[in-house]
């Protein structure tokens, strides 16, 4: 009960406050009882957050008529400084290179209705100290001499679909599993959505062994081949690989939808096929963009391995995969993601599963605003609870409460200040 009243206070805090989430702002909006102190030692508690994140789900999110999708992804958060619990250099997307910062991978429930995407599970990534030195033993191959061509001497051949999995796949794995394991049989999911990093074999064997579909996205340059569909050759094994596939010369039988726009053409085609490191056949959906102008030509490949998956469904799915940047966005701009300042192993899980919860907990007040006020953000949501901390701290300094309508015409006209959207008439219940 202690650590649910430290809790009960630090989110009005976070709601309201201005500036850097830090556990000093954070002890200086929060009402009577929040002292520094108290957040600190509510940093300090183990917090079960991966069972907080599922039951908020399950009773304030979930819907029995809707489709999620469970997809994943990891976000980098840049950190100074040398004693930060798992302070590393990773490879950041926003700046181009790697910087040095803090990893975390992130499991998120899709709606596919609401089209809408909430966290599940975070976990921080940490590698050891073997996974640095494979990591560096892997970049000085590449840098040597080029190999010759042919198969190396004395390889042998593995099987594809009994593979070693990597640590971060293995890490990835294990959160899967145990989130499938809370889940039990209140929600059935189907796929696993990842970004282009994990098109690969050993991903898809991951998503496979935890009986999920994989949906994800190949390398420009992936050698597809269509099946072979041909005669038997009367001796040896029979072939699979039939004719190599040229993304930007589709015959036209794969052809499924053909748009215009802005001078530039779009085609999606929807095909079987193999890749020869992918033990099994892949549902592969080709998006290939042409300008009708200057005739330059791109092209996407993004695959399934559920080979019943429709190509519209497909490529919905895959961008539906986005909606986790925007996770992160509001979880760095607004609850803290970016900004705690704290360094133990413990106190760094509590912020950011703390700043991805509040996430959660945002959308679920916002949908509640949205029925009486329509469009409502959450910088709206942040300049209300913000007013009501001031007209509460006022009131305070007051010789007699004013009157209830009184009351509520202040509120309403503090509470608008800071506002995107127009203020309701009405004011917003707390």
């Amino acid at each position: 009960m202690t650590t649910i009243r430290q809790f009960s206070r630090i989110v009005p805090a976070i709601l309201a406050m201005t500036g850097r989430v830090t556990m000093l702002g954070i002890s200086r909006w929060t009402t009577s009882g929040g002292s520094y102190r108290t957040v600190q030692r509510f940093f300090a508690t183990v917090l079960p957050w991966a069972t907080l994140f599922w039951l908020f789900f399950r009773t304030h999110l979930f819907r029995t008529d809707d489709v999620y999708l469970l997809a994943g992804d990891e976000t980098i958060v840049s950190k100074a400084g040398k004693q930060t619990h798992g302070l590393d250099r990773f490879f950041a997307s926003l700046y181009g290179k790697p910087i040095p910062g803090l990893a975390f991978f992130s499991l998120s429930l899709i709606s596919t209705k609401e089209r809408r995407s909430f966290p599940i599970a975070l976990e921080q990534v940490v590698r050891t100290a073997e996974e640095k030195a494979a990591a560096r033993a892997k970049v000085a191959a590449k840098a040597a001499a080029k190999r010759k061509p042919g198969r190396p001497k004395g390889s042998t051949t593995k099987a594809k679909t009994t593979l070693e999995l990597t640590p971060e796949l293995s890490r990835i794995q294990t959160l899967i599993r145990a989130l499938l394991s809370r889940i039990g049989s209140l929600l059935r999911l189907t796929y696993l959505v990842l970004d282009g990093h994990f098109g690969n074999n050993a991903a898809l064997q991951m998503a496979l062994q935890c009986k999920l579909h994989l949906i994800s996205k190949l390398r420009s340059d992936s050698a597809l081949f269509l099946p072979y569909d041909g005669p038997y050759g009367g001796h040896g094994p029979r072939r699979i690989y039939g004719d190599k596939i040229d993304p930007r010369a589709m015959p036209e039988r794969y052809l499924y939808q053909t748009t215009i726009e802005d001078a530039v053409r779009t085609d999606i085609y929807q095909l079987t096929a193999r890749h020869k490191t992918v033990a099994v056949p892949l549902n592969i959906v080709v998006i290939v963009k042409t300008n009708l102008k200057t005739q330059a030509m791109a092209h996407v490949l993004l695959f399934s391995s559920d080979l019943a998956l429709p190509s519209a469904t497909l490529i919905d799915y895959y961008c539906l995969r986005f909606q986790l940047e925007f996770n992160f966005r509001d979880a760095k701009q607004y609850w803290g993601l970016e900004d705690f300042m704290q360094i133990s192993p413990v106190a760094v899980t509590n912020a950011a599963n703390l700043s991805l919860f509040m996430v959660n907990l945002a959308e679920r007040v916002l949908q509640d605003v949205r029925r009486e006020q329509g469009e409502c953000s959450v910088l709206d949501l942040k300049a209300h609870y913000r007013g009501a901390k001031y007209i509460e701290e006022t009131i305070k300094l007051l010789p007699e409460t004013p009157e209830p309508v009184l009351l509520a015409r202040i509120f309403t006209k503090i509470a608008g200040i800071g506002r995107i959207h127009k203020a309701p008439a009405d004011p917003v219940p707390a």
